[in-house]
């Protein structure tokens, strides 16, 4: 689980409990204006092949950094339907993918003035 921080440039998650040790970071953040689009991550998404680092256990976990075919990105979910998926355009990652505890409230904050911004 992660909590999310958003600032007027910035959005920030914090990635919370044990779940640090799983996806080996404590936190990424991100350029506001680099949201390309924001929705709910879709239940059967899958992060690319290479973990680079992080944990993946098939339908139980997914957390850490994995890459391919020109993507970058950052997961930290458990499949349970409270992911949200952030697509970016940005140096350091094309993708996070969370879960979070309300979805609703941090898709509504993230997509006041984020896309297109």
């Amino acid at each position: 689980m992660v909590e999310v921080e958003i600032d007027d440039d910035t959005v920030t998650v914090h990635v919370l409990g044990g779940h640090r040790l799983l996806a080996l970071r404590q936190q990424v953040v991100i350029d506001r204006a680099a949201i390309t689009e924001i929705a709910t991550a879709e239940v059967d998404l899958r992060p690319p092949w290479v973990r680079a680092p992080g944990t993946f256990i098939p339908g139980v976990i997914a957390a850490g950094v994995y890459r391919g075919k020109g993507r970058k990105e950052f997961w930290d979910t458990t499949f349970g339907g409270s992911a949200v998926r952030i697509d970016l355009d940005g140096p350091d990652f094309t993708r996070l993918v969370v879960d979070v505890d309300d979805l609703d409230a941090v898709l509504g904050a993230l997509t006041a003035d984020s896309v297109g911004a």
